[in-house]
């Protein structure tokens, strides 16, 4: 009881820390690291779902993703539909995209799964570029001014901050992480493990693989997709290759890997590790650093070279982490960490 009071007490603090941080940074890009953190979490656990807890290894959610974003932004620009209605109407579209595919791709188990799942993502972002009347092709759809979030005649907030997209990624944080702990100490959550380690055995007990994991793909496909509308709604703008490229998909799927699969704390890990590490790529974070130190000269043709390339380099290190992983931390590092602890209670004993 004791620790349960302790884990709860940290965990409002660490709430109201994250509550008070607008209050007191006033940077925008600060704020921004932020988003993306909470954008990055949203988008690991609902994958866990699907992946770390059904064993379902998909590399097409970026289908989902960029169903959520497209979804929100079409409605915002052609009906002028707020995009806190459009997201309702991407949601359910998504449902049924994801009955449509798990009703299909279900029938597949191991590498043809995860083919047919990259092959649907795919598909979608060839019909998005070639659907130009509803999707605006390559060009894609771009929302310069978000309408005032209003109750009554009551203006909420205007949208002219980062503040308002804080808390909304934070509150999409705390809702995938929250769901991600109901499913897994739920019924719902044991059969999911069931079909995870073995399916024949769980189909022997009576369990519907079809079924569940068409659950699981929903619930993944549906939390994933609330991810997609906030980032088309944070950012302003989205086209094919940003929200249904397979970079997308994969990098949904390495904040799990590299966080810990089926672990409730593995995917915010994953983030804060992905996160910080390609922004300060894709800043050129990296280079100034190696220049600053003297490991590097900003004239040399190593210099260059770096300057121009390595802020493109982030989908080679997401590589270069998910070998590393493999072969270091094959549980990830929630798993790492869990044995770090094991270790320690050993040797206090």
């Amino acid at each position: 009881m004791p620790k349960t009071i302790l884990k709860a007490a940290a965990g409002l603090i660490v709430l109201a820390l994250l509550m008070a941080i607008p209050k007191y940074v006033e940077s925008p890009y600060a704020l921004h690291m932020m988003i993306l953190l909470f954008l990055s979490v949203s988008m690991g656990q609902s994958w866990n779902i699907l992946g770390g807890f059904a064993g379902q290894y998909s590399v097409g959610h970026a289908a989902y993703f960029g169903v959520g974003a497209y979804t929100t932004m079409m409605l915002m620009q052609a009906k002028q539909i707020p995009p806190w209605i459009g997201v309702w109407v991407g949601m359910v579209l998504v449902v049924a995209v994801a009955l449509a595919i798990g009703s299909i791709c279900f029938r597949l188990r191991g590498p043809y799964f995860v083919l047919a799942s990259i092959a649907v993502a795919e598909i979608l972002r060839l019909s998005a570029i070639n659907l130009t009347t509803l999707t605006n092709g390559a060009e894609g759809i771009l929302v310069t001014e978000l309408p005032a979030f209003k109750i009554g005649e009551r203006v909420v907030t205007d949208f002219s901050t980062k503040v308002p997209f804080y808390y909304i990624g934070l509150f999409l944080a705390l809702l995938t992480i929250g769901i991600t702990y109901s499913v897994q100490h739920s019924k719902l959550g044991y059969f999911f493990q069931a079909i995870r380690e073995d399916q024949d055995a769980a189909h022997s007990l009576g369990i519907s693989i079809s079924l569940y994991k068409n659950i699981a793909l929903g619930i993944s496909a549906v939390l994933t997709s609330l991810a997609g509308a906030f980032y088309g709604i944070y950012v302003g703008f989205v086209d094919p290759p940003t929200v249904l490229g397979l970079d997308v998909s994969v990098q949904i799927m390495l904040i799990c890997i590299i966080g810990g699969m089926g672990t409730l704390w593995g995917p915010v890990l994953g983030a804060l590790v992905l996160v910080p590490m390609s922004e300060a790529l894709r800043s050129n974070m990296v280079t100034d650093l190696l220049v600053r130190v003297g490991l590097v000269n900003a004239d040399s043709k190593v210099g260059l070279f770096l300057k121009e390339n390595l802020a493109h380099a982030h989908v080679l290190l997401y590589g270069i982490l998910v070998v590393l992983v493999i072969l270091f931390m094959p549980d990830g590092l929630m798993g790492f960490v869990k044995k770090l602890a094991r270790r320690r209670k050993q040797e206090a004993v």
